[in-house]
């Protein structure tokens, strides 16, 4: 253990440090690869999702200007990506559970990269999530409208939106105490953030004070930039909230100002419970 210690104490050069978040990143795919019905929600729940919302409850919701399949896609992207952060947060409260961390901390390996490693995991993740969603909606008659440049930017939002939500739930697997905690917190924080949204339905017939809510929502200005760059009907841009008027600002607003805070939230919350 003391030997171990010193080693820690050594300064880490970049190189090593790169080697030891891609160590941590490959232990995350090897874990997945072990145990794929951890993948089930970046890839059966998109399908089931998509199938469901397009021909069950899209028959009764009328989009102005559009199809509801066109309309949905990215709503369902948005859904999809945030309920499935919450596996960051219960990944995290296992480890250190099992213990697995505390033996990570015996090596001569850069702290930080057990949570960056984690992230980008969890990015590779998303991105998996994100052709499933795509495909599907092909699938069902969704079409970017405005070219490739464009559909790729939307994308690209929606994984910067992803990836600070990683953060965010890892801040929360770091901080509950147990698995159930997490995904209680989770549950709690992450469906209403997903469905009091625009992300599968107009908010033009919400009561004004959960409009407003809806508008302000970081889940709705995403789903409402990725609208506008594929070129899909949205009905949100009728609101005149600022958010809604300008999604993609706000969405990528709202995304760093997630990987502000809860960057080094994560990492003072890592501290604390990995100090002896």
């Amino acid at each position: 253990m003391i030997a171990a210690a010193s080693s820690r104490s050594r300064p880490i050069r970049v190189a090593d440090g790169l080697h030891d978040v891609l160590v941590m990143t490959r232990r995350n795919l090897i874990h997945i690869a072990r145990e794929p019905m951890q993948l089930s929600d970046v890839t059966i729940q998109p399908v089931l999702f998509t199938m469901l919302f397009v021909y069950v409850f899209g028959s009764g919701i009328p989009v102005p200007g559009g199809t509801y399949a066109a309309f949905a896609i990215a709503g369902l992207l948005l859904l999809n990506l945030t309920t499935s952060s919450m596996g960051t947060a219960v990944g995290l409260t296992s480890d250190l559970s099992t213990g697995i961390i505390d033996r990570f901390r015996t090596l001569p390996m850069w702290s930080p990269a057990v949570l960056i490693g984690r992230s980008l995991t969890d990015l590779l993740t998303a991105v998996l999530c994100t052709l499933i969603v795509a495909g599907a909606g092909l699938v069902v008659g969704w079409r970017p409208a405005l070219g490739p440049g464009h559909a790729l930017a939307g994308f690209g939002v929606a994984l910067l939106f992803a990836y600070a939500l990683s953060w965010l739930a890892g801040c929360v697997g770091l901080w509950a105490r147990g698995v159930e905690t997490a995904q209680s917190f989770g549950f709690l924080l992450l469906f209403p953030l997903s469905f009091i949204s625009n992300a599968l339905v107009p908010t033009r017939g919400m009561p004004d004070w959960l409009r407003t809510i809806a508008d302000w929502n970081p889940v709705s200005a995403v789903t409402a930039a990725c609208r506008v760059l594929w070129g899909n009907p949205n009905p949100s841009a009728a609101s005149p909230a600022w958010s809604m008027q300008h999604p993609i600002w706000t969405a990528v607003a709202w995304s760093i100002a997630i990987l502000a805070v809860c960057l080094p939230l994560a990492s003072v919350l890592y501290r604390r419970r990995t100090t002896d």
